[in-house]
């Protein structure tokens, strides 16, 4: 299968990539720009950005591609409340792109398989516990409601027939593949690394930091990503949540840390904040449509590589 990945160099992209290829698909890459970033060897590199409608038609009516990935897309649910016409640009605007330059290759191409990513964010805090697919969606940022926006259109194309489209809601990523791990200074593990290494005082935690979380490694979800291509059948649409199924505590996410680098790590507390207590995966669904069951996702697993890969150039121990 000749599949096209949008954002296929970021810390998922590149893990779908090399998964992809390694099971003998040929993977080509929409990018911006490589930047700092090397792309996993075999991936082909094409130029686009995914607000160019023209662009981005033009790349899809000329790769003829049996299947497309899409992962481009902006993702910090703080951010987005300072650019929601941004976000909304990118995540909802460049997934009707990518759509329309679809329906424009119907008449030489056959139905393609889509697979989209989307996130667990559009459930909102209202719910707790294990999140079902078919809760509705709760958006509470112009992020979630963008994501919300493009699953709609996704659906809603493919039930003509013209795809085939599996839209995934992965849980909190993190681990690392290929050397390459999450550094967004959003994120509890990457922070909690920080101030290992002496780039942050400390870690902030929410109260006694119980609030309980669902911590899916990257490497799961890129297989996810290449079973949920299989299964794509033009004509109908399906979500999947993509998670361990397994609740960890901030506290927790911190001693595994701990344990994990042999190092302490300095926690400040402020006061708890009206947050959800335990969001988690229902994964019933990934296991029945996909076959598919998180293999590296406990959290001593994902820890450890993304320990191990962020023990690189440029990240130092301190004394």
């Amino acid at each position: 299968m000749h599949v096209l990945v949008t954002g296929g160099l970021g810390f998922l992209g590149r893990a779908v990539a090399r998964d992809l290829l390694a099971s003998g698909h040929r993977v080509t890459v929409m990018t911006r720009g490589l930047g700092d970033r090397t792309p996993p060897a075999g991936v082909e590199l094409v130029a686009g950005d995914i607000r160019d409608r023209a662009r981005v038609t033009e790349i899809v009516q000329e790769g003829g591609y049996d299947g497309v990935v899409h992962l481009a897309a902006l993702t910090s649910g703080r951010d987005s409340f300072s650019d929601p016409l941004g976000y909304f640009d990118v995540n909802a605007t460049g997934t009707l792109n990518l759509l329309m330059a679809l329906d424009a290759a119907r008449t030489t191409s056959p139905p393609a398989s889509l697979v989209f990513a989307s996130t667990n964010i559009v459930y909102g805090s209202q719910h707790h516990g294990a999140l079902s697919e078919d809760l509705a969606p709760h958006p509470e940022s112009p992020y979630a409601a963008s994501k919300v926006a493009a699953e709609h259109m996704v659906a809603a194309y493919a039930a003509t027939g013209a795809i085939g489209a599996v839209t995934l809601r992965p849980f909190n990523i993190a681990g690392a593949v290929d050397g390459v791990t999450d550094t967004d200074r959003a994120r509890i593990i990457p922070n909690v690394f920080r101030a290992i290494t002496g780039e942050l005082d400390h870690v902030t935690l929410n109260g006694d930091g119980a609030a309980v979380r669902d911590f899916v490694h990257v490497a799961d979800v890129a297989t996810a990503v290449r079973l949920a291509l299989t299964v794509c059948t033009p004509g109908t649409s399906q979500t999947i949540n993509l998670g361990s199924g397994v609740g960890t505590s901030m506290a927790t996410v911190v001693a595994t840390a701990e344990q994990v680098t042999g190092r302490r790590v300095v926690v400040h507390r402020q006061p708890p904040k009206p947050e959800p207590p335990a969001l988690i995966a229902e994964i019933d669904r990934a296991n029945a449509a996909l076959g598919w069951t998180p293999a590296r996702s406990k959290l001593g697993d994902i820890v450890t590589d993304a320990w191990k890969a962020w023990l690189v150039p440029g990240h130092t121990l301190e004394p």
